[in-house]
């Protein structure tokens, strides 16, 4: 069962008790088990609230999105930055800001909603988008590709892939590429819909397979790593914590 459901539930049957004890059955108060469940009520209403419209945590699941998120980080994500939403639903009620060019977005899976993907933005509403020999252009501008330091490449296990760092004109961002893949496609974005590619670009599982994500899809905005936890990976649990996510 969904997670935020649960919430819901646990928030509403101890609001139900809350306010039962308080203003109609103080009798109630005797039995030690409602007052302890209606005790939590603020609490989970305080919870429920800030991780459905403010800030909520996420697990990174895959290496999709290598080299600036790895397995096992756990990852905040602003809720309100493009708009307001009801939880389960996602029905947006207040308008905010759009995605723009590089952000690191979370949003629900288009061929299933209950699933929740992280990508990165690479083309708005409106873009035509092409990707040749490995670069992308919009509306006929090319991101640029500069290469990595050696001290940043020597940091990763690299197999048969090379590091770059991207300029989309506006933000900096590190992608990995497998020289030995070939793919090319140009594509022009429908309205209200948000192109998305992930960081390791021939690991990913994106837009190039099911096409654009629904501006109803979306979640919100990554913006920190506060945890990791990856007993099997190459990093501690202190090593990535506190990094922004670019």
């Amino acid at each position: 069962m969904d997670f935020t459901l649960i919430l819901i539930l646990f928030t509403l049957i101890s609001g139900t008790l809350y306010i039962l004890v308080k203003l109609f059955m103080k009798d109630l108060n005797d039995n030690a088990f409602v007052n302890f469940v209606a005790s939590l009520f603020p609490i989970l209403a305080f919870v429920l609230i800030f991780r459905s419209f403010i800030i909520e945590p996420y697990r990174i699941p895959s290496g999709s999105m290598i080299p600036n998120l790895v397995v096992g980080d756990f990852i905040l994500v602003k809720k309100y930055e493009f708009g307001i939403r009801l939880p389960l639903s996602n029905l947006k009620i207040i308008n905010n800001n759009s995605p723009k060019h590089g952000d690191v977005i979370v949003f629900q899976y288009p061929q299933d909603r209950k699933i929740n993907y992280i990508k990165r933005v690479v083309a708005l509403p409106g873009d035509y988008i092409e990707y040749i020999d490995k670069q992308i252009f919009i509306n006929g501008q090319r991101y640029k590709l500069s290469g990595m330091p050696n001290n940043i490449i020597s940091s990763f296990d690299l197999s048969d892939n090379e590091l770059f760092i991207e300029n989309n004109g506006s933000s900096k961002y590190m992608i990995m590429k497998n020289n030995s893949r070939d793919q090319s496609f140009s594509y022009k974005v429908p309205e209200k819909t948000y192109f998305v590619l992930g960081d390791n670009r021939d690991n990913s599982n994106d837009s190039r397979y099911w096409g654009p994500v629904p501006e109803s899809h979306l979640i919100g905005k990554a913006f920190l790593i506060w945890m990791h936890l990856n007993p099997s990976g190459p990093y501690s649990l202190f090593d990535r914590i506190g990094k922004s996510i670019d």
